[in-house]
């Protein structure tokens, strides 16, 4: 079929006839190699560069855009740029294709938590996918409690969901890092940058992605590690305190995690099944632990006294501890009853997770040593697994209690008395 070959000028293509209705007709340029323009019976007039590609045994066509939106110049540029790219040996228009099935970073993060936190029981994946609606993508839609204030995303942060995982640059990650770290946010400016990064290598390593990590190599904010544990002075103070709150389950839940150093995410979902009252342990599953391992954490008297009594006679292996109506199933993140706790005790910057470091702090006050108190809280070092996995549990559970005797001695027996259904001396076999 002989092919239609004109000089395009802008009068030319202008005048162009249409075709009948459901048929297409192409013009080739008269300069350019390759370079077309397809007509369609509505008038509609694309430039397109059409080219053999060897090793793909066929005519492969780049769209380059509509006349007169694109000039004639930008498409004998563009063309040009298709040709020299055809003589390198590459086939531009499957570049392209690519380019579009390429994942969006909504989709790059739902990959990465299906394909490698899920599978591994990472308990951060909804922590981090949290992290990513706030920081880098959209907010879930949610219907709004009562009186709650309306969510909105904070200052520094982006919406990057719908962007090609290759469209977004350093650059552009470093002006985000900067950005959130400019709010006084600067710690989770760098945890922003870290799950990035992550995500990218991960992906990369799953064969998702092929382009480079825009996080890799941004200098993180210098980060001052948190310190902060309950203090000798502060102990009489916040029992008194958490004494007059009103709620069984809150005060349960403060002393819980005090006694036993785990995490709050891990208090609030802890299951009946999970607890071997008989044996005064708390066995944390591996895919509710942080580091993925099952964890092993002794109950000390008070807190066995606490479970002892909120076990209902129809528990059920599966059934929550602190059941509440809500998603999860378990109580959420009291954040409110936390503050007014801290502004009865009187207590500045004190976190809830401040009570999983005290009993740390207060091991460490008490003597006890860094691997006993390492295999205590569940943390994961490399360089002290071993001596960790060799270790009895009798001194971790002897150090436990020393601590927590040590912490309700410094509160003082009337303060504890209030919130404790157990006093210590009696738990010992005190007459």
């Amino acid at each position: 079929m002989a092919r239609n070959t004109i000089n395009f000028t802008k009068d030319a293509l202008e005048k162009l006839p249409l075709p009948a209705a459901g048929q297409r007709v192409e013009y080739f340029d008269a300069k350019v190699p390759g370079l077309c323009i397809r007509v369609s019976p509505t008038g509609v007039k694309t430039f397109m560069a059409r080219r053999w590609i060897r090793d793909a045994g066929k005519a492969e066509r780049v769209t380059i855009g509509r006349f007169p939106s694109v000039t004639i110049e930008q498409a004998r540029r563009k063309a040009g740029e298709v040709n020299h790219a055809v003589a390198r040996g590459e086939n531009p228009a499957a570049a392209i294709r690519e380019k579009r099935a390429e994942l969006t970073l909504s989709e790059g993060f739902d990959v990465y938590v299906s394909r490698h936190l899920k599978p591994h029981g990472r308990r951060t994946a909804d922590a981090l996918r949290a992290s990513f609606e706030v920081w880098l993508s959209k907010l879930p839609d949610a219907p709004r409690k009562p009186r709650a204030r309306e969510r909105k995303k904070p200052e520094g942060s982006v919406d990057w969901s719908a962007r090609k995982l290759s469209a977004i640059k350093p650059q552009e990650v470093r002006r985000l890092h900067a950005a959130i770290g400019a709010t006084g946010k600067r710690t989770m400016a760098n945890r922003v940058v870290e799950l990035l990064s992550t995500m990218f290598n991960k992906l990369a390593d799953l064969g998702e992605y092929r382009g480079e990590n825009p996080a890799a190599g941004i200098e993180p904010f210098a980060e001052v590690k948190r310190d902060r544990f309950i203090q000798s002075g502060e102990l009489p103070r916040f029992f008194e305190a958490l004494a007059g709150d009103d709620s069984q389950d809150f005060r349960d839940f403060v002393v819980l995690s005090l006694m036993t150093g785990a995490r709050r995410g891990n208090v609030m979902a802890m299951r009946w099944g999970d607890l071997s009252l008989p044996d005064a342990a708390w066995r944390v599953p591996g895919e509710a632990s942080k580091n993925g391992e099952p964890m092993l954490i002794d109950l000390v008297p008070e807190a066995l006294a606490i479970l002892q009594r909120r076990k209902p006679a129809e528990a059920t292996p599966a059934g929550f501890v602190f059941p509440a109506r809500s998603k999860a199933g378990h109580m959420g993140n009291p954040k409110k009853r936390w503050a007014a706790l801290l502004e009865r005790a009187q207590m500045q910057d004190f976190r809830i997770h401040d009570l999983r470091r005290s009993l740390g702090s207060w091991q460490a006050k008490t003597g006890a040593s860094l691997a006993i108190i390492g295999k205590t809280l569940g943390h994961k070092d490399p360089s002290a697994t071993l001596i960790y996995a060799r270790l009895d549990r009798d001194p971790v559970r002897a150090a436990v209690e020393q601590a927590t005797g040590a912490m309700l001695d410094a509160a003082g027996r009337d303060a504890t008395a209030k919130v404790l259904p157990l006093a210590r001396g009696k738990a010992r076999g005190a007459k």
